[in-house]
């Protein structure tokens, strides 16, 4: 009857079954386990290949094989996504990468790792990876009708399982050997797989078979380029990248270390880590008109973090100057990722956001690389305190930029019919 009062528990199902439906809860499931070893493996990474004296160039290179695949093809994974399904492609990474970590895992249980295959193995990774990232977005939409509070939910576990990864880590290494974590990591992929197999998601129109890979990516393109709220971020981000983000953790962990000690870095990480759950449980609740200039609001918090380190300010405003640096990035992090799953057409959605992962991503590790070559000549807290400049400017520019600024808050593209 029209005007009928819904009991409370009523309203409560209704709100859940916008989220906490069987296919988020799996999707849920999958993204929690990887992550969960997305943050133990560089750091396995870095202790075992020290261990076996190849010294901080081999944990360089390991790291970087991973890097160098994933900036480079993930715009193909986008592509690939659109022809197989993002499911499908996701699914085949998971399972590449369970053998490829269950192999890294004998190499450190049975005997002592040779460099290059540490290194061909992490390369293998950093494609799987790349194949598997374009379809995290497009997913997303398709297994919650809350896109904004399910942003914010994966957020707050990943959160969680970056802030847990490396403590596990070090615990199974204390007590067993480096192998035992990719062996864990290996059992999470397949955890991960099975997850996604047991999905049962809305069917999207494929590429057309017949477009060549080089159209589709043409195609992509062309939907990234014609969003000017979305490029003008990217290009923010890469100088963010070189000038802030590639800078922070080698010139951070160093400072800190150095006058505080190593396990004072450690509870900055922490804390850090605790801001992002913060910031998730935020979003989860506040829901902006206009979620990108709120998000741009939020993000001048993140500036706080390379000042108080240049500035080599105590423990304390250390950690709390990261608790709200923390807020503020998964904030912004939950206000973008909604935004794209809602404005952009599910059939283009996988390329798109290849192109974006591919801008936000592929600066970084030049500003890593330059990092401390600049910071020798300009001196390593001079550089951050530049850093904390770009961030706070790069805020402003945001908030300058009309399609930015003005960007309106919408339920998403038109839904799809269930099978």
């Amino acid at each position: 009857m029209v005007g009928q009062a819904v009991r409370p528990g009523e309203q409560r199902e209704h709100r859940e079954a916008a989220v906490w439906s069987r296919s988020f809860g799996l999707f849920f499931t999958a993204r929690s386990v990887s992550m969960l070893g997305a943050a133990m493996i560089p750091f396995a990474t870095a202790i075992g290949v020290g261990a076996l004296g190849y010294g901080p160039t081999g944990v360089g290179l390991a790291l970087a094989t991973w890097m160098a695949p994933f900036a480079v093809l993930i715009l193909f994974g986008g592509v690939f996504a659109d022809r197989f399904t993002p499911r499908r492609m996701m699914i085949g990474a998971d399972t590449v990468r369970v053998a490829t970590q269950g192999l890294m895992a004998a190499l450190f249980l049975l005997g002592r790792p040779q460099l290059w295959q540490v290194l061909v193995i992490s390369a293998i990774n950093g494609v799987a990876a790349a194949m598997y990232q374009p379809g995290v977005s497009s997913t997303v939409p398709r297994v919650a009708r809350d896109v904004q509070k399910a942003n914010a939910t994966l957020r707050v576990s990943e959160s969680i399982m970056l802030l847990a990864g490396p403590g596990v880590a070090g615990a199974v290494i204390g007590f067993s050997n480096v192998g035992v974590v990719f062996a864990i990591d290996a059992a999470g992929f397949a955890i991960s797989a099975t997850c996604l197999l047991l999905l049962r998601l809305p069917v999207l129109a494929a590429a057309p078979a017949e477009e060549s890979m080089w159209r589709n990516l043409r195609g992509g393109w062309h939907e990234f380029r014609s969003r000017t709220w979305m490029w003008s971020v990217i290009l923010i981000w890469i100088i963010f990248g070189i000038t802030l983000f590639g800078p922070m953790i080698p010139l951070g962990s160093v400072l800190i270390s150095g006058s505080l000690g190593v396990s004072a870095y450690g509870l900055v990480m922490s804390a850090s880590g605790a801001g992002t759950i913060l910031g998730g449980l935020v979003a989860m609740r506040v829901r902006p008109a206009r979620p990108l200039m709120a998000g741009a609001i939020g993000l001048f918090g993140f500036a706080l973090e390379p000042l108080t380190i240049a500035t080599g300010m105590p423990l304390a405003v250390l950690m709390a100057a990261h608790v709200v640096g923390g807020i503020g990035w998964a904030f912004w992090s939950v206000m973008w990722a909604t935004s794209i799953q809602t404005q952009v057409p599910p059939e283009a959605l996988n390329r798109v956001t290849a192109y974006e992962v591919a801008g936000s991503t592929i600066a970084v590790p030049v500003g890593q690389a330059l990092a401390g070559p600049v910071a020798a000549v300009v001196g390593a807290r001079e550089l951050l305190v530049v850093s904390s400049v770009v961030a706070v400017c790069g805020c402003v520019s945001l908030l300058l930029v009309p399609a930015v600024r003005r960007l309106r808050r919408t339920t998403g593209p038109a839904s799809v019919t269930a099978v």
